[in-house]
């Protein structure tokens, strides 16, 4: 069984934990949950968009942030991911859960859950998908297909946070 394995349906409150106790690193946790993503979204489509690199290094961070006893918030080394709706960081794409006409569309700030959320330590893996401007109980838009139910995938996820709750059912995220 791989890391990833282990990992893919532990609780939030069980990952905290042993990210704290140091019995796992955060750059464990993000590259056990990134192969997982990796293995699993193609079937899936919970996620439109992947921010690997920027996790990885984000991770790196973390765990230098307890090596050297740095006071750390709740959701410190945790992957998350931010649903298409809402601006992940400047210069990332935004289509509003799949609208054609803002396929362009470049964010020039991150919203005030994002700013929260990596606050509390947690780190953007990527976007989930959500059905067009988040208006259906379907995960279903143009630019991206729809998300699959995790354990029936000829079954959509729903709506409207659809991408995020396959990402979770199928244990791509903690959270």
């Amino acid at each position: 069984m791989t890391l990833a394995d282990e990992l893919a349906y532990t609780t939030l409150s069980s990952l905290t934990l042993r990210i704290r106790q140091r019995e796992l690193s955060p750059v464990e946790v993000i590259n056990a949950f990134i192969e997982r993503i990796s293995a699993r979204n193609p079937a899936v489509n919970a996620f439109v968009c992947e921010d690997f690199e920027r996790a990885h290094d984000q991770a790196v961070k973390a765990e230098q942030a307890l090596t050297n006893g740095d006071e750390v918030g709740p959701l410190h080394g945790i992957p998350v991911a931010i649903k298409d709706l809402f601006s992940s960081k400047p210069g990332t794409a935004m289509t509003m859960g799949g609208v054609r006409a803002l396929k362009d569309n470049i964010t020039q700030h991150r919203c005030i859950f994002t700013e929260r959320i990596e606050q509390a330590g947690a780190i953007i893996v990527g976007k989930t998908n959500s059905p067009v401007m988040g208006f259906r109980g379907t995960c279903d838009n143009y630019l991206f297909g729809p998300s699959r139910n995790p354990f029936c995938l000829s079954k959509n996820s729903g709506g409207s946070s659809g991408g995020a709750a396959a990402a979770v059912a199928d244990g791509m995220l903690p959270l």
